[in-house]
């Protein structure tokens, strides 16, 4: 159980990491030549990385709900049914901090193409 606890905080530590780099990229390659506001700063960079520990802990707090689905829902006591769980959980995490530049560079078609 701590092993699967490790490899869900590794995904989304990395994935968090790696959806922050994407959002420079789009943001100084797309952004910033048409809008003077948008900034990187080490300020911007420390609160988003405060905001982004934050959403780590609930997301942990939403893996051990998984613990109570799994006793809820799991009735035949399948280790199938505790995989798909974790993986759908795991995958769903991991996406989730990828909506930032994904919005950003949706952002930039909606107001400057």
């Amino acid at each position: 159980m701590n092993d699967k606890r490790y490899l869900y905080n590794l995904g989304i530590i990395l994935s968090g990491i790696i959806a922050f780099i994407f959002y420079v990229i789009v943001g100084v390659n797309f952004i910033m030549p048409y809008d003077e506001e948008f900034e990187i700063t080490l300020f911007t960079i420390a609160f988003q990385g405060i905001g982004y520990l934050i959403m780590i802990v609930i997301a942990n707090l939403f893996y051990s709900l998984g613990v109570t689905e799994d006793l809820n829902n799991n009735k035949e006591n399948t280790d199938n049914f505790r995989k798909n769980l974790f993986n759908l959980g795991f995958w769903f995490s991991v996406s989730l901090p990828f909506l930032a530049p994904l919005w950003l560079l949706v952002s930039y078609f909606l107001e400057f193409y």
